[in-house]
């Protein structure tokens, strides 16, 4: 038996169903529970940084004040325990594939799944080593079985003499930028008290859509941080018969194997699309703070600033408005995201814009969605716009969606940066594509 591993966190902070920790605790007679802070991820969102620290507070607690806490270079931190093997989780992204090889390069690693239900690689098309299309990954994911939860041997046994080093405050690591005023709290029993009450309400099925519900599960930050094991939402949800909610979680992997096989994704078009993209930085601008005069789309992007979160249809929009009203590149929006949400993740942020902006695995690139028509389908009543416009906060129900100039004027609600119509017009021409009118949702 191995004397001493290191149980290298990083995506998946949590004792329970935690793979590599079980594996970990089972191997060896004494385990190094470590998180090693990087500062290239630290200082990416502000957001994110204090939701990973809010949950290594509660990941020391539940590891009986045991877990360690470095900053700086991943190798120098494990190489002061010198262990004879490390534990970790599989990911996708370009920056956890360079850091697993250059741990590899230096030390015995075994590395096992965690961060998704099934492991990428573990379905994959004839000739392919991974799919490209949603629906046939669907096929061949729904009928798998989950793997039954991992269950670690605790309490901890440490080598002697380890100081386990502070966890800092947000502010000591991301001082120019502060979190927004109303993110979700970290941690384990944050996520699983979420779940449990997603399960018992069961609204998920018809209210998914709906941008004035809280209709979805919001478990999406305790997804990527690895408070909650994918495979333990993805049994639970299975046992309620909660199908819409599995694909979700279907698309989330789905997305993560095809980062994993080709980690250029992650910046680069999976089918590059014709033509060009503009560069106007006052339409940008006024994207991101919310001033597109659209009003469901500027709700969108309002809540992003507040809540470091958007609701899946509301990012749809918002997308759909940047990379085809507006024809900005989506690496613009990408990024835009990816500094602001607390639940940003490589893999499902670049998927997702790139099925929006046409150039990723969506087969109808020419899909649009009109802000207002969705803003009347999915917040007919304006509940969700009020809640985030403020100004159109005494504007009725049937002109919520498109106020007309004498209510803009009223209100100081701005005019609509660009007319819809002409925009789909201009946007098919950048992408050189056929005349033909766009499928618009």
């Amino acid at each position: 038996m191995p004397r001493t591993g290191v149980m290298l966190f990083t995506r998946d902070l949590r004792l329970h169903d935690n793979p590599a920790l079980a594996a970990a605790t089972s191997q060896c007679e004494r385990v190094v529970p470590l998180f090693v802070l990087d500062d290239h991820l630290l200082k990416g969102s502000a957001n994110r940084t204090q939701f990973l620290l809010q949950s290594l507070v509660e990941l020391r607690a539940d590891l009986g004040g045991k877990l360690v806490v470095r900053r700086g270079d991943v190798i120098n931190a494990i190489a002061r325990f010198d262990p004879d093997l490390v534990y970790m989780a599989h990911d996708v992204s370009p920056f956890a594939h360079r850091r697993e090889e250059r741990i590899r390069q230096r030390f015995s690693v075994r590395a096992y799944g965690g961060i998704t239900v099934v492991a990428p690689g573990d379905l994959a098309p004839a000739g392919s080593t991974a799919y490209r299309v949603f629906s046939p990954y669907w096929r061949a994911w729904w009928p798998r079985s989950i793997a039954e939860p991992a269950r670690p041997r605790l309490p901890l046994v440490l080598p002697s003499n380890i100081e386990t080093g502070a966890i800092p405050e947000v502010g000591q690591v991301v001082a120019s930028r502060r979190p927004a005023r109303r993110l979700p709290p970290g941690g384990e029993r944050a996520g699983s008290n979420l779940l449990d009450d997603f399960l018992e309400k069961q609204r998920y099925e018809v209210q998914r859509n709906e941008l004035g519900a809280e209709g979805t599960s919001r478990l999406s930050p305790y997804l990527h941080f690895g408070c909650l094991s994918p495979s333990a939402v993805a049994r639970a949800a299975r046992s309620r018969g909660l199908e819409a909610f599995l694909r979700q979680l279907c698309w989330r992997d789905f997305y993560a194997q095809l980062l994993a096989a080709r980690p250029a994704l992650a910046t680069n078009d999976l089918r590059p699309a014709g033509g060009g993209w503009l560069d106007d930085a006052d339409t940008i601008e006024a994207w991101k703070e919310g001033r597109t005069g659209y009003p469901v789309v500027d709700a969108a992007m309002r809540q992003l600033l507040q809540e470091g979160w958007i609701h899946n249809r509301g990012r749809l929009v918002a997308a759909s408005f940047l990379t085809h009203q507006l024809a900005i590149d989506w690496r613009v929006g990408a990024h835009h995201f990816m500094r602001h949400l607390v639940d940003g993740d490589v893999a499902s942020n670049s998927g997702n814009w790139q099925w929006v902006a046409g150039t990723g695995t969506d087969a109808r690139p020419a899909r649009v969605f009109n802000p207002v028509l969705q803003g009347r389908r999915y917040d007919p009543t304006g509940a969700y716009s009020r809640r985030f416009v403020h100004e159109l906060a005494s504007v009725g129900s049937d002109q919520i969606q498109d106020p007309t100039p004498l209510e803009r004027q009223r209100t100081g609600y701005p005019a609509p940066v660009i007319d819809h119509a002409a925009s789909v017009s201009r946007w098919r021409r950048l992408r050189a594509l056929p005349a033909r009118p766009p499928f618009t949702q």
